[in-house]
């Protein structure tokens, strides 16, 4: 029976390998930090966090997310470690998007539990206030065993404040360390879907801040009240992940308790008010599952519900893989266990008796294996059969370029809620492609990473052939945001030094779509730079000034998009400098970046241009694991836009954008 403990009472540990299952409802860091009899730290060495997230006995989530779960073997610690301190931390406290304390967010939840997912005790962190750190909970020693005390100790100054409490004279440096490796791992996740509002222009409201995890965190806060020409208001808030089920088994939404039928009517995915019915599903055969159908989620239009539904599989799909790694490893840990105590004994380790316990315990860990491999086939399998039915049925700008819903395009007359940017998977459901959607208008600004990499299928890719993919990966990104925006409502720019990225520039160029020609050299790229800082200038002044309307005559009230070539060939100091401003203000003003650069390239400037990365979402030109959900923080492979071989979609859609573009400024 789980105890439900309040804060300061105390529960008897019976098992030395636990684990620390965490939901915060808001993305959070987590560490652990081991201690003396008296409490106190005796070096950075004595805490898992994570840019360190493996000590002796303990193990913590490399980057910041909603759910987490910590791994802590008790017997690992050694004899002057007489507590183990479970930490948590709001990276948004540092400077960046989000919650800055914890009074502002559900309060956490954490769970101690038995490696087969056993509930021993619980938490509920509540009475915080401007804290943006806490002590969970503590594991201690007392008399030989070990316990868990409920704490709920908050810090306002964050854990520099938490570490010198407890008596670390590295306080502030290892707290500079955490939110810098926080910060790097906000940088490769994928933003959450923002909670959705009860009224107005809905095709108008801005994604919340990125925040991770996958969906990351761009390093500056949206200032005020935005005009509609600017991306609407801001709305706050992530995504609510709840604790995460036992191992081998499904979650989220579509996994019913008992492994039956898919219930595909998306729960947790309510609103406020009353939206209208999704479609009602074809009943289905007794005995079998109840058949997808698209737009069956929570939504006011098809088009929200086709959103909502695409977030739920990703969702799902991502947990339901959670579920069967922890059952993998916690199988593994199991037979390592059931070795170590047959290989004890020395009356066991040779005959017969010895080679019957490894069989055993082999047997045991390929039941465990094959149980959870079920229940994963099992879950896949309903989110494939969901995904070839929403798949078909998206709008141009959630679909693929090679979906028929191309050959019909037509220039919009409104801003959709969201924009493909290519689709993620999972090593163990290779057979379902996940729609990565992206909200309108943009929160952050892009980096293409042209770098030389090896791709994942094993074909090299010479950096020649990856400044090429880059660019072709930038204009099928540039062609779809102007082809989702109504005419007169999106300008690109770009700004192409040397002139290198000509050919992969044609399509735009050719059609008449950008705003000029490209920018070439020195001057051209001092130009576009003080045009559009001194743009960003003038809307913010106008917008703190309460007057946003008090614009000069004639100002283009469009979303801007800068497309970056070849940075940073052709940059000096003063345009790396307006870069990042363009980046760090430039998105509440509707101005945004697209950078086509390999960073090793520009590693001249030192650590001054890591804020610009961290700022930025990367996506690569090939597929590439380096994306993480933000749930579980799983690493994601990305796969680019590509359109098909031979084929004229690109030109046919940016032609009826350009054709659109002249008759609205007729």
């Amino acid at each position: 029976m789980t105890a439900e403990l309040v804060r300061g009472q105390n529960h008897p540990l019976s098992q030395s390998r636990l684990e620390i299952r965490i939901s915060a409802g808001t993305p959070v860091a987590a560490a652990a930090a081991l201690s003396d009899e008296n409490g106190r730290i005796h070096g950075t060495e004595w805490v898992a966090h994570p840019g360190a997230p493996v000590q002796p006995g303990l193990e913590v989530s490399r980057q910041a997310a909603a759910d987490h779960r910590l791994a802590v073997d008790l017997d690992a610690v050694t004899e002057a470690v007489h507590r183990v301190s479970v930490l948590l931390a709001l990276p948004a406290a540092n400077g960046g998007a989000g919650p800055a304390r914890f009074g502002a967010v559900a309060a956490p939840f954490v769970a101690v539990t038995g490696l087969d997912g056993t509930e021993v005790a619980s938490y509920t962190i509540t009475g915080l206030d401007l804290e943006s750190a806490v002590v969970a909970l503590e594991l201690y020693r007392r008399q030989g065993a070990w316990k868990v005390r409920a704490v709920g100790q908050g810090y306002a100054g964050g854990l520099a404040e938490l570490f010198a409490d407890q008596g670390l004279s590295e306080a502030a440096q290892l707290a500079a360390g955490i939110d810098e490796a926080v910060a790097r791992g906000l940088a490769r996740s994928v933003q959450a879907p923002p909670p959705r509002t009860s009224e107005g222009d809905r095709s108008r409201q801005a994604a919340a801040p990125a925040v991770g995890p996958d969906q990351g965190a761009a390093p500056q806060g949206a200032p005020g009240p935005v005009p509609p020409a600017y991306g609407g208001q801001p709305a706050g808030g992530q995504g609510q992940g709840g604790p995460q089920p036992a191992y081998g088994g499904a979650t989220g939404p579509h996994a019913s308790a008992g492994g039956g039928p898919v219930d595909y009517s998306h729960p947790r995915r309510q609103t406020s008010a009353p939206p209208p019915p999704p479609p009602a599903a074809p009943p289905a055969q007794p005995g079998q599952p109840t058949r997808p159908v698209a737009g069956d989620a929570t939504g006011w239009s098809m088009e929200e519900r086709l959103y909502n539904q695409v977030w739920g599989i990703f969702e799902d799909l991502a947990r339901t893989a959670a579920a069967y790694r922890s059952a993998v490893d916690f199988a593994e840990s199991r037979m390592d266990k059931e070795l170590e105590q047959a290989l004890s004994d020395p009356r066991s380790r040779i005959g017969g008796q010895g080679d019957a316990a490894r069989e055993a315990a082999r047997a045991r860990y390929t039941q465990l294996v094959d149980q959870a491999r079920a229940s994963l086939e099992r879950d896949v399998a309903q989110l494939v059969a969901e995904s070839e039915v929403v798949e078909p049925a998206l709008p141009p700008a959630f679909a693929r370029w090679d979906n028929p819903c191309w050959h019909a395009y037509r220039v919009p007359m409104e801003i959709p809620m969201a924009l493909r940017l290519g689709d993620l998977r999972l090593p163990e459901a290779e057979s379902i492609r996940i729609p990565m959607l992206l909200r309108l208008p943009l929160e952050r600004g892009l980096w293409i990473d042209s770098g030389r990499t090896d791709s994942l299928d094993g074909s090299f890719t010479d950096s020649h052939d990856m400044r090429r993919l880059a660019m072709d990966t930038a204009v099928a990104h540039a062609a779809r945001l102007l082809a989702v925006y109504p005419a007169g409502e999106f300008t690109v720019h770009v700004v192409d030094p040397a002139g290198s990225g000509a050919q992969a520039l044609a399509p735009l160029t050719q059609t008449g779509v950008l705003a000029g020609p490209p920018a070439q050299g020195a001057a051209g790229v001092t130009e576009v730079l003080a045009r559009l800082t001194q743009r960003v200038d003038l809307v913010q002044m106008a917008l703190r000034g309460g007057a946003p309307d008090a614009l000069p005559p004639g100002f283009d009230t469009s979303q801007q998009l800068l497309i970056v070539n070849d940075f940073p060939h052709g940059f000096d100091d003063r345009a790396v400098n307006q870069l990042r401003y363009l980046v760090d203000e430039g998105p509440s003003v509707g101005v945004h970046l697209m950078m086509v650069a390999d960073r090793e390239e520009s590693a001249g400037y030192g650590p001054l241009l890591d804020p610009l990365w961290r700022a930025l979402l990367r996506l690569t030109p090939v597929p590439d694991d380096h994306l993480a959900d933000p749930w579980v923080g799983h690493a994601w492979t990305y796969e680019p836009p590509a359109v098909p071989h031979g084929s004229e979609v690109l030109r046919t859609v940016l032609t009826q954008v350009a054709e659109a573009r002249r008759t609205w400024n007729r």
